[in-house]
């Protein structure tokens, strides 16, 4: 049997297929892909941060006529990465890309577009928009900035509780959108393997309520923590910033790796798949996005038509820290079973 398998994984299915059990787990594999809905990912090369990044989001935002319909008279939220900032490290969303998306959203007819995120690192944002230019960049744009560390707040009850939290509260500037946009970076991530549109809504919950840096999201379980979050605000599209990605100890010590891409959707599991795949990782291995399976998650190659570039024209070896290495390494059931 190939090295790419844990000996682990080996017995277990050679296990199940002497008792018998090989032919469920198949078909049950098989049932889980055929219900994933169809999804739509699209790639578009940016080699610089300096390029003509709303051109390419308004041209990105035309294959989504739904994500279109609901910005146009609607109040746009757009929520970035911005968690902590070092000269050395890309951490997050770069000012340029949120100030294309500004402009990207005005241009197809938002009433209004704001742009927010809670720190989970820093309990002064002020200081982070300054030194990581977002401050500048907003003023150029004439766009609101609201900390949703300090936003009012209002609890919701979680509609399947992975996390046994009951109920988040949440910052009203977020429930009050009708269109909520993630703007992640491309990052590898210590604890969560990846760092991408999901995850990035963890900068939703209140440091007000949950202190910083809201380590009962940790606590409860990382992977419980993000599907809690997502299926209760429902994000409607995403914008990755790959352009510069971070591997290794992502989401804060990592390498620079200058991946050029933006990818985008509006599934945001077919989206962050996608955005696995782009770094050479296998979305498979990553628990959050199995979870997002059954409630409308799409995560199989075959189920999302990739729009823009291929994968394969833009896929980068994004390293990983020891403790993460599976996700380089294929799951012996999605190889045995890839042809059902």
């Amino acid at each position: 049997m190939s090295s790419r398998y844990t000996r682990r994984e080996f017995l277990r299915l050679a296990g199940l297929i002497a008792g018998g059990a090989g032919v469920g787990a198949a078909a049950n594999y098989w049932w889980l892909r055929q219900r994933q809905p169809a999804a739509a990912v699209t790639i578009y090369r940016a080699a610089s941060y300096r390029g003509a990044l709303a051109a390419l989001i308004r041209q990105g935002l035309q294959n989504y006529p739904a994500v279109v319909a609901k910005a146009r008279g609607g109040r746009v939220v757009l929520k970035p990465n911005l968690v902590e900032y070092a000269d050395a490290y890309r951490v997050n969303t770069h000012p340029a890309v949120i100030a294309a998306a500004i402009e990207a959203f005005r241009a197809v007819g938002a009433r209004e577009v704001i742009v927010a995120e809670g720190p989970g690192h820093r309990r002064d944002t002020e200081v982070l928009l300054e030194a990581s230019g977002l401050d500048a960049a907003l003023r150029s744009e004439r766009t609101e900035f609201v900390d949703l560390n300090l936003d009012a707040i209002h609890p919701v009850t979680l509609p399947f509780n992975y996390s046994k939290l009951g109920r988040f509260f949440f910052p009203a500037t977020i429930l009050g959108a009708d269109l909520v946009v993630s703007l992640p970076k491309l990052k590898t991530h210590h604890w969560a393997g990846v760092t991408l549109s999901l995850k990035n809504m963890f900068g939703t919950v209140p440091g007000v309520k949950y202190g910083w840096p809201k380590n009962v999201l940790h606590w409860r379980g990382i992977h419980r923590c993000i599907v809690d979050i997502n299926l209760t605000l429902r994000p409607g599209f995403a914008i990755v910033d790959g352009i510069e990605g971070m591997e290794g100890d992502g989401p804060l010590r990592g390498e620079t790796v200058p991946a050029g891409v933006l990818i985008m959707g509006d599934n945001l599991t077919a989206v962050d798949a996608t955005a696995t795949r782009v770094m050479g990782l296998y979305p498979e291995r990553v628990g959050y996005l199995n979870l997002m399976l059954a409630h409308g998650g799409t995560v199989h190659e075959g189920r999302i038509r990739q729009l823009g570039e291929p994968i394969a024209a833009v896929r980068r070896d994004f390293r990983v820290l020891p403790r993460a290495a599976d996700l380089k390494q294929p799951s012996l059931w999605m190889d045995l079973l890839r042809g059902l």
